[in-house]
């Protein structure tokens, strides 16, 4: 059995759960609980040396970082990335907005040491909104592209649409408004109703 080692609320477990549901590939969900610290405990550690999630024990491999797990399971199940070397390129440079210039720097540690270290004079509040906002107008315009389709590239839900979907769930926690951002709004309208991505949402798995 495909083992999970998440966290519920976390974006890049989020991704992983979507791609799992969405390949037909049971797993069973161990929570690793962020915000008692257990992913930096000495049990997470042994898993991934990073302390970080999610963790995916799969076909005799333990895999970690989200994009590493989800390349490996299109390249071991398909799917999840176009088939042609220019779709997959943009499918990851799309990924890659999301996952390596959002997610990093709006990061719960990141922003409370940010909000720390400038004795609240910068709020995670504030944070949150200026670098998600700004990440995901920058998301919008790639998206103003003919490749984008009814998901991000082209009819088929690609790593792309897994990265996007999580961010626009933490702008909405953070009351980011992303309503002028067509493209986004319209394909997160798209992606939500259908079963094996509505079943990863945090609030389906939430303990």
């Amino acid at each position: 059995m495909t083992r999970l080692y998440d966290y519920w609320r976390s974006s890049a477990s989020y991704r992983v759960r979507m791609a799992l549901n969405l390949l037909g590939e049971g797993f069973a969900a161990i929570p690793v609980d962020l915000l008692q610290a257990e992913q930096v405990g000495a049990e997470n550690l042994v898993r991934n040396p990073q302390g970080l999630v999610p963790t995916v024990e799969i076909d005799g491999l333990t895999l970690t970082q989200s994009l590493g797990i989800i390349e490996y399971l299109n390249d071991t199940r398909g799917g999840l990335l176009p088939a042609d070397a220019p779709g997959r390129a943009r499918v990851r440079a799309l990924s890659y907005a999301v996952a390596m210039e959002i997610h990093p720097i709006c990061n719960l540690r990141v922003g409370r040491y940010v909000e720390a270290a400038s004795a609240g004079a910068i709020t995670m509040a504030g944070w949150q909104k200026k670098f998600i906002g700004e990440g995901l107008a920058a998301v919008e315009g790639m998206l103003n592209h003919p490749a984008t389709g009814r998901f991000c590239h082209g009819d088929q839900i690609t790593m792309a649409d897994l990265c996007l979907l999580p961010q626009v769930y933490n702008a909405r926690r953070w009351e980011v408004d992303v309503t002028s951002q067509v493209q986004i709004c319209r394909i997160v309208a798209e992606l939500e109703p259908i079963p094996a991505i509505a079943a990863a949402h945090p609030d389906k798995v939430k303990p």
